[in-house]
């Protein structure tokens, strides 16, 4: 029989531990005093110097919630659960991310958050009517703590450099590897002198968006448009360049090209499709799919390309 007084008692604890760790009262609230709990794994009834941190999904998250404390959640709220709760969590280091590979990609299904040592010894010497003293501690350590957090998840960002030699950084891991490859290496061998005009980026989405450049060549985007990759104006042959990392989200295939073509119909720059793979190998996974009329580039062969029929190599197509 389930003890809802036993969960109500335990949920109040731990908003009263949030509270004391100084979240604001959005992340007081039980959606996340039952996050809390369950990245503690301490279900009613469990004393709190038992509290453990293990490395969890948000899908574990959320099943744990539905098991030791009585209340689902629905699967589309996940999204909420991120951003609500574990991203501040996070942001105030209460909660560490992929402590197992911080390289990890932004949009991988093992993403994964833990109570940071820190402040799981605090939940282990946490007494609702204790003294605040131990908390005073915490929080004078924490923005340091924090700091040295950012500065080690910096470190694992990737360095791009553009082909106007301007410098950014993309989040690691994931497609963002060939991607690199793909502004650095493609670009200097096949569009010299060409501008980037948009870099997509897990973690901010548009690392490079030149709306204006896009403007100018007729490209009006539509912000629920599916972006390629990275796009390319060339202006020696004024073509715009849509290059698809695939190792991630597959080839130009016929689909793809459509809803491309579709997306920048209005340029006034010929249209060139480009699916990249990191390797020839993860290309012959796709080669019944890629698209006619379209070019796939490896980067394990830097200097080739190869042309999907079609009277043009690397050239667009005319209606």
């Amino acid at each position: 029989m389930r003890d809802d007084h036993g969960i109500a008692t335990r949920i109040a604890e731990a908003q009263e531990f949030l509270r004391r760790v100084g979240l604001d009262a959005e992340r007081q609230n039980e959606r996340s005093a039952r996050i809390l709990l369950a990245l503690l794994q301490l279900e009613p009834g469990k004393p709190w110097p038992q509290a453990a941190n293990p490395p969890l999904r948000t899908v574990e998250i959320i099943d744990w919630i539905d098991r030791k404390l009585g209340h689902r959640y629905k699967p589309n709220t996940r999204e909420t659960i991120r951003r609500q709760t574990l991203h501040q969590f996070a942001d105030t280091l209460l909660v560490e991310q992929n402590p197992d590979e911080p390289t990890r990609p932004v949009n991988s299904p093992k993403w994964c958050y833990r109570i940071h040592p820190t402040a799981l010894e605090l939940a282990r010497r946490f007494d609702r009517g204790g003294p605040d003293g131990i908390f005073e501690h915490y929080l004078a350590l924490r923005p340091g703590l924090v700091q040295q957090y950012a500065v080690a998840r910096q470190m694992n960002r990737i360095p791009v450099t553009l082909p106007s030699g301007e410098a950014i950084q993309l989040s690691p891991g994931g497609q963002n590897i060939l991607l690199k490859k793909m502004v650095e290496e493609f670009c200097e061998r096949f569009t010299p002198g060409g501008v980037v005009l948009y870099i997509g980026d897990a973690d901010a989405k548009w690392a490079v968006f030149d709306v204006d450049r896009l403007a100018a060549l007729g490209v009006a985007v539509d912000s629920h448009g599916k972006m390629p990759d990275l796009v390319v104006h060339y202006p020696d042959r004024n073509w715009m360049v849509l290059l698809e990392a695939a190792s991630s989200h597959g080839p130009v295939d016929a689909k793809r090209h459509g809803e491309l073509s579709n997306l920048f119909g209005s340029s006034s720059a010929g249209l060139v499709f480009v699916s990249c793979f990191p390797s020839r190998r993860e290309m012959r996974k796709y080669l019944a799919d890629i698209a006619w009329e379209t070019e796939v580039w490896c980067a394990d062969n830097l200097s080739h390309l190869i042309h999907f029929n079609g009277e043009r190599f690397l050239g667009p197509y005319g209606s």
